[in-house]
């Protein structure tokens, strides 16, 4: 069977007559008109669209929902407010009325016993902790050896003369007497020979050398004699009580040290904390304080006034504090004394804002807690001093005021009397 011509079916389609052709069709055209539709077909002219229809849509909707909303919540906290119209506010710290003593080791050691615990009320004067004295106690054995020694040796220098030693010098005394007593007969028989031509001269000065060496001996016994008699010399006994005072002032030394071992504490008040266990080595200055102590009876409150605020501040103007977490609670303050001595701001707040050359004035409040909720000791306030009253200004500055006013008014007085006088 042969294969028709692709134009064929065109030339059937032509108008009888041989005119000409009223529309040329591509032969590709009338294949794809002609031929099934297929899957290919199908996912291009139908899926395709629908898939980029659902594209859109997403699109969209992604958009719409992921711009970003401003929202302007409740703050989970309310923050505190102040009372009044015009506030200098002030970040506080609770603090104890004597304030925070953190009591440390005067000397390193080895911590023996701690004798309180947190909350104990003590007094001064009450041993907080011990350290370990051995040592010491050791020392203290040969400094009270030391002061026995020297209080026997002035209790004999003032028993002197002792009574069993009198006998022995009085004899060797007599001793001496008929030694010389002797050497005397000898020396009168040996100048007798001598004159005989008997004795040499030698053995005559031998004789007399002789004596005069027993009269000194004589002599030396009774001075001895003497001595021992007088008793003790009166330089020899201040020597020995000087003796008996270093001695005694070397114990009372070795006796301080005991004692420092023995850390007390020396004001009245409460243990705030207690950083320190039996067994711990502690260095002189601790790393951090090893107890601290404080009069909570009446607690106070230390502001911080930024350097910038300090010419609003008036010490006679009302303040509120506020504590953290509970602002509903105002504490009133009463002004107790100002610092004088501006000092670099500590970071308490955690403000990223807040700045390390920043200097405050640091201004003492008593707080007065009755019919509030307690606060403790190192608890952060917000504090509120009233600004409406002008800043106070001391007594020295209105008088130099007042000076310098009076001095104007005469001078321009003086210089209307010259005007006046030239005219």
């Amino acid at each position: 069977m042969a294969t028709p011509h692709p134009h064929s079916e065109a030339d059937r389609r032509l108008p009888a007559g041989g005119g000409e052709p009223q529309a040329q069709i591509a032969p590709a055209a009338l294949q794809r008109a002609t031929r099934p539709r297929t899957l290919a077909d199908i996912l291009t002219q139908v899926l395709l669209p629908v898939v980029g229809l659902g594209m859109l849509a997403f699109a969209i909707w992604y958009v719409v929902n992921t711009q970003p909303v401003v929202k302007h919540p409740p703050p989970p906290i309310e923050p505190a407010r102040s009372p009044y119209a015009a506030t200098l506010a002030a970040s506080g710290v609770v603090e104890a009325q004597t304030q925070n003593i953190a009591v440390g080791s005067a000397t390193p050691g080895v911590v023996v016993d701690v004798l309180v615990t947190v909350g104990d009320e003590v007094e001064a004067g009450t041993p907080l902790f011990r350290l370990d004295d051995r040592q010491l106690q050791g020392a203290m054995a040969v400094k009270q050896a030391d002061l026995s020694v020297a209080k026997s040796e002035l209790v004999r220098l003032e028993a002197e003369p002792r009574r069993e030693k009198i006998p022995v010098i009085v004899a060797q005394v007599d001793e001496a007497e008929a030694g010389v007593i002797r050497e005397i007969d000898a020396l009168r028989r040996a100048e007798d020979m001598f004159a005989k031509r008997v004795l040499p001269e030698e053995e005559l000065i031998n004789r007399r050398e002789a004596l005069a060496a027993m009269k000194a001996k004589l002599d030396r016994s009774q001075a001895d004699l003497a001595l021992l008699k007088a008793g003790s010399w009166e330089y020899d006994l201040d020597v020995a009580r000087a003796g008996v005072v270093r001695a005694e002032a070397d114990m009372a030394n070795m006796q301080v040290e005991l004692d420092r071992l023995a850390v007390r504490a020396l004001v009245s008040g409460r243990v705030l904390q207690v950083n320190v266990r039996p067994g711990e080595f502690v260095g002189a200055p601790p790393g951090q304080p090893l107890v601290i102590l404080g009069n909570i009876d009446s607690l106070h409150v230390r502001a911080d006034i930024d350097e910038f605020d300090i010419a609003r501040f008036n010490t006679r103007s009302g303040a509120r504090a506020v504590p953290r977490g509970n602002l509903q609670e105002k504490y009133p303050l009463e002004f107790v004394r100002v610092e004088p001595f501006v000092v670099p701001k500590r970071s308490l707040t955690g403000d990223n804002t807040e700045r390390v050359d920043t200097r405050v004035l640091q201004v003492i409040y008593r707080l007065d807690s009755s019919g509030h909720p307690p606060l403790y000791v190192g608890q952060q306030v917000e504090v509120f001093v009233d600004a409406q009253q002008p800043p106070q200004v001391a007594p020295r500055a209105e008088a130099s005021a007042e000076a310098s006013a009076s001095a104007s008014a005469s001078a321009s007085a003086s210089a209307g009397a010259e005007v006046g006088v030239g005219k």
